[in-house]
């Protein structure tokens, strides 16, 4: 299939669909059925507890959308960067890339969306050790595209791309000698 929509990247595709999908459905459950945002805190673990937070920032809880005007320009831009990862996606050609840019891609259409209806990200996920909190509180859509930009980092540092060719092979097009 030579196109636009090849195996891999329709894999992408969906990946990113179901990274956000699954990321607002356990977000309507934290809020829904488990009413998070009314008791705050649920101990599940000795090390992951569900904190209920409304992230009116970007990462780290930089930039915040105290106002609509800077509401709108967090959703803009956060739309503006997820158009930039889907158009690379669809110009990758091999599936670990574009399994990292979908992961990045579908938690960022999570976030949008939450920023877009809401105005603020929710998030739940408080993983700790004791007292000590190495992550601050995050979601699903987080952490694809957390796992997302490792994977983009470690396939740029790790992977070598291998030539067309085996060895001993002559290029396409070209014949050996004799």
């Amino acid at each position: 299939m030579n196109g636009l929509f090849t195996r891999n990247r329709l894999i992408g595709l969906a990946l990113a669909a179901l990274v956000a999908i699954i990321d607002q459905v356990v977000k309507w459950y934290v809020i829904g059925p488990l009413k998070l945002r009314q008791v705050l805190h649920i101990d599940l673990l000795p090390f992951f507890d569900l904190t209920y937070t409304e992230n009116k920032g970007i990462s780290l809880g930089m930039f915040q959308a105290n106002d609509m005007e800077t509401r709108w320009l967090l959703v803009l831009l956060t739309g503006v960067i997820a158009l930039v990862v889907l158009v690379w996606m669809l110009r990758e050609r091999k599936l670990g890339e574009i399994l990292g840019l979908s992961l990045i891609l579908g938690g960022a259409l999570g976030n949008i969306r939450d920023r877009y209806e809401l105005g603020y990200v929710i998030d739940y996920a408080d993983f700790h050790i004791g007292t000590f909190r190495p992550f601050l509180i995050f979601n699903i859509a987080d952490a694809a595209i957390t796992i997302g930009v490792v994977i983009i980092l470690a396939r740029s540092l790790l992977v070598r791309d291998k030539d067309d060719t085996e060895i001993g092979e002559a290029p396409r097009g070209e014949t050996q000698d004799a």
